[in-house]
């Protein structure tokens, strides 16, 4: 996209963020729940199509652009790019990299548009970072497969209309994973039921739920690609782009929160003078914002790297582990700042203090991101036969 449209499009986002999104979050929070004229908003302004190329009836942005959109839209409630979430990452990506041709031709520009929203159905009771694990078994019957089994915390459940399923076919755990394949499941398949939506300890309108599969048939051409024990590693393709939005999303939460620190403490008068002008404070709020900084400047290098088509696994589990800690550390300081106004439910700090800590969760935790970094290395030096 050149500059000039991108820069036109960047503020019109942050202009719906701000005059449309940040006033209804209270509203958005209490009834638990994105109003639908505010959904067909995104629609309309194309915010479900994003990552979709142009020839499929998206926007086609690299990662460099995207992040900069994000950037604008989560300085409203994560819930709102919630709703487009999974449709910018592996519910189109998917079908992108590893979808027959017809397949792309059926979903992606339903998934463009937002007429489609899609869940990725991976987590179950028994798996969640050992995602190759999963139980769900699809057996072959003739020219289909039969899908049993039960999904997680899947997101946007109770509204998907299409669902991403991992499954097994193979009872065997086989290298490289190839026991697990993927499939297209519409939301309306037989034999397919949502659970009662999550009660999540922050996000709300964002919304999640068990997925029950009971003897759920489809064609053995939904399968992603049309061949079996391709499911992880198509996965796998897309982690390296959705770790860099969920940065872009924990920096974009970062600067919203860190505003409303900084005017609270240019504001709040204690002992006869705004509560800024101590030094205690003032170190809090260094602190958040050198640590904003350097997340912002993570997260552009990856994502230039990315479009670059450079092998970016280490760069991006980096991005997505301290943006993620990050934003928790800046929403916990702005708290602090806030004092007792900042734990009460009237506080927009005390809402995005709690809607923030899943980001150190979701699209693979802390901890499964230091295993990447450190394995990843250690592999390096490994190849490089311990040279300088």
């Amino acid at each position: 996209m050149e500059s000039d449209t991108l820069e036109q499009v960047r503020r019109t986002v942050e202009r719906f963020t701000r005059e449309r999104l940040v006033p209804i979050e209270e509203e958005v929070a209490d009834k638990d729940e994105v109003p639908a004229e505010i959904l067909q908003e995104m629609r309309d302004m194309g915010l479900f199509g994003l990552t979709v190329p142009e020839e499929y009836g998206g926007l086609g942005l690299s990662s460099a652009e995207e992040i900069e959109l994000m950037l604008e839209l989560t300085w409203a409630a994560a819930a709102f790019r919630s709703q487009i979430g999974i449709n910018l990452g592996l519910g189109s990506q998917a079908i992108l990299k590893d979808g027959t041709e017809d397949q792309k031709r059926r979903w992606l520009p339903g998934i463009a548009s937002g007429e489609v929203v899609t869940s990725f159905c991976l987590t179950e009771p028994g798996s969640g970072s050992d995602a190759a694990s999963l139980r769900t078994r699809a057996e072959r019957d003739g020219d289909a497969y039969v899908l049993n089994g039960t999904k997680r915390y899947i997101t946007n459940a109770p509204s998907a209309g299409l669902f991403l399923v991992m499954a097994r076919t193979s009872e065997k755990d086989l290298p490289r994973n190839a026991h697990v394949t993927a499939f297209l499941v519409p939301a309306d398949t037989p034999g397919l039921r949502i659970g009662a939506k999550d009660r999540k300890m922050g996000q709300a309108g964002a919304w999640s739920a068990d997925v029950y599969l009971d003897d759920v048939r489809v064609p053995a051409d939904a399968i992603i690609g049309g061949t079996e024990g391709r499911g992880f590693a198509t996965a796998m393709k897309s982690l390296d782009r959705g770790r860099i939005n969920v940065a872009a999303v924990c920096v974009g939460q970062a600067r919203r929160i860190q505003h409303e620190a900084v005017r609270y403490a240019a504001e709040r008068v204690q002992f006869g003078r705004p509560i800024g002008e101590f030094q205690l404070v003032q170190a809090m709020l260094a602190d958040s914002q050198a640590e904003l900084q350097a997340g912002l400047a993570m997260l552009r290098d990856v994502a230039r790297r990315f479009d670059t088509g450079q092998r970016i696994s280490t760069e991006a589990s980096c991005a997505k582990l301290f943006c993620s800690e990050m934003v928790c550390r800046v929403a916990d300081r702005a708290v602090q700042i806030h004092g007792g106004a900042g734990y009460m439910r009237d506080s927009a700090v005390e809402r995005l203090y709690r809607d923030v800590r899943l980001f150190r969760i979701y699209e693979g935790t802390t901890q499964i991101q230091q295993l990447i970094i450190g394995g990843n290395l250690v592999k390096a030096a490994q190849a490089d036969g311990g040279a300088g």
